[in-house]
């Protein structure tokens, strides 16, 4: 069992590498930006001024919004591709607004690997336009990045290269000059640039191996992956909050609705799963079938509404405001006891757990009745039978271990069920908790939130599969793992 154990575990990690690649490509791929609104306000206020123009340009560059999503292909840049961005940045072939802001993002996602080209095309330019806006690319491009800008206590080593790095990016940003000025003051603008650039020169020299872990390393799913392994889920690219401080603030809320509901579910369904499977094809067999289904069916959404409706304070019928319209305390709960507090919690938990639950009872019944149902009429059923046994020491004693094992099977899937908890119920009853989170981070594009729920969300299911593998040896002596 124990060697089991290990290689289970040994083989969650190509699995977890192999799923939040998957992940990770998909989010990035799909359409829009990631930071979604956030993004697009700072974009839209890059227009206003030299300032919010920094501010999107860092916020790119300090999420790793700059940088290629598996592969960096950007060591092999060509001058060629730099003058048609500068092209698209004139205006010239019909490039419309959006193409030029696109191709002052493209120069400035380049960096470092365009500086040498940009120098090239600066000092034999095409036509005095692509020289000028060479220029202008050269003030995006040259920068140097701050080193871990979030440090919350950075050493003084790092400080200090920040503030020289700082210093030198100033520096840089002067030197510019309107469209319009003399020819004269844009010949010492650029030959400013390429003094700098010859003291400078080292800097964007690359060896093969160094070419190799750029092309590899410096990525997004890199630079995330290097974070796990620091077990640092990043910032939220909307609110700039640490993800997993906000991750497991909100993990109580959902952990408190979804553990309650899962246990509520299995305490109810399991029992009448084996009162099903004994009594088959009676008339409580069929009837309580026909009222789970009908359950079932109706939508959460639904009753969840239809339950706000008429049980909570916001009723039309005033006998029957018995729970609160939603939320997960009183406003005055921080007056109360601890055991008035934990009352007042249970109470507004009362109709979202009820409306997370009912509709769990018909499949887990059913699993429960089909898993009796396969082993009630099995040989050492029936030996036990013959010996004397009472039936019920016979259906509970002998049968229900093994009728046990579909449900036990649901383990893989229910974890991950209980970091998320339930969108819609979440929503309907404003339980700020994981499922809520998630999906207002979907809309928003926040990708830190998103991969974070994610990969926990796999890694549960990867442990869940585990233990119902082991709950499976626990209920079956039939079952052994050499």
């Amino acid at each position: 069992m124990r060697s089991y154990i290990v290689k289970r575990l040994l083989l969650m990690v190509p699995t977890f590498f192999g799923i939040s690649l998957v992940v990770f490509v998909v989010m990035n791929l799909a359409p829009g930006h990631p930071g979604g609104t956030q993004l697009a306000s700072d974009l839209a206020a890059s227009v206003r001024g030299a300032d919010t123009q920094e501010s999107h340009r860092i916020f790119r560059e300090q999420f790793g919004l700059d940088r290629p999503v598996l592969f960096n292909t950007y060591i092999w840049l060509e001058r060629a591709e730099v003058e048609d961005v500068l092209l698209a940045m004139a205006g010239r072939d019909g490039a419309t607004s959006a193409d030029r802001l696109h191709a002052q993002e493209q120069i400035e996602d380049w960096g470092r690997f365009a500086v040498p080209h940009l120098v090239a095309v600066m000092q034999s330019p095409p036509d005095p336009l692509i020289r000028d806006l060479a220029v202008y690319g050269l003030r995006l491009a040259a920068r140097q990045p701050l080193l871990d800008p979030f440090a919350s206590n950075p050493s003084p080593e790092l400080r200090a290269e920040n503030q020289r790095r700082r210093a030198e990016n100033d520096r840089l940003r002067k030197l510019r000059y309107p469209l319009d000025a003399p020819e004269e003051e844009k010949r010492v603008v650029v030959g400013a640039w390429s003094e700098w650039f010859e003291e400078a020169a080292g800097r964007f020299e690359r060896t093969d191996g160094e070419r190799a872990g750029i092309f590899f390393f410096e990525t997004r799913f890199a630079r995330y992956w290097a974070n796990l392994a620091r077990l640092d889920f990043g910032v939220s690219l909307v609110t700039r909050e640490p993800v997993l401080a906000t991750l497991l603030e909100k993990l109580r809320y959902s952990l408190s609705l979804s553990l309650t509901s899962l246990l509520l579910g299995y305490l109810v369904s399991i029992p009448i799963g084996i009162h099903s499977a004994v009594h088959k094809d009676s008339f409580g067999d069929r009837s309580t079938t026909v009222t789970l289904f009908m359950l079932y069916s109706l939508p959460s959404f639904f009753v969840g509404t239809l339950l706000l409706f008429w049980f909570s304070e916001g009723s039309t019928i005033p006998w029957m405001r018995w729970f609160p319209i939603g939320g997960w305390r009183s406003p005055d709960a921080l007056g109360m006891t601890t055991l008035a507090q934990i009352g007042d919690v249970a109470w507004h938990l009362v109709l979202p757990v009820l409306c997370m639950t009912y509709g769990s009872f018909a499949a887990l019944s059913r699993y429960m009745r089909t898993g009796l149902l396969g082993v009630i009429h099995s040989d050492y059923v029936r030996t036990a039978r013959a010996k004397g046994l009472p039936e019920r020491q016979v259906i509970f004693t002998h049968a229900v271990r093994n009728g046990l094992l579909p449900v036990i099977t649901l383990l893989a899937g229910l974890l991950p069920a209980i970091l998320g908890g339930s969108v819609i119920i979440e929503v309907i009853f404003d339980i700020p908790g994981m499922g809520r989170w998630l999906i207002e981070s979907i809309y928003q594009r926040d990708y830190n939130v998103i991969m974070s729920v994610q990969l926990i969300s796999t890694l549960l299911v990867l442990f869940g599969i585990l233990l119902s593998d082991l709950g499976y040896a626990l209920v079956d002596p039939r079952i052994r793992y050499q």
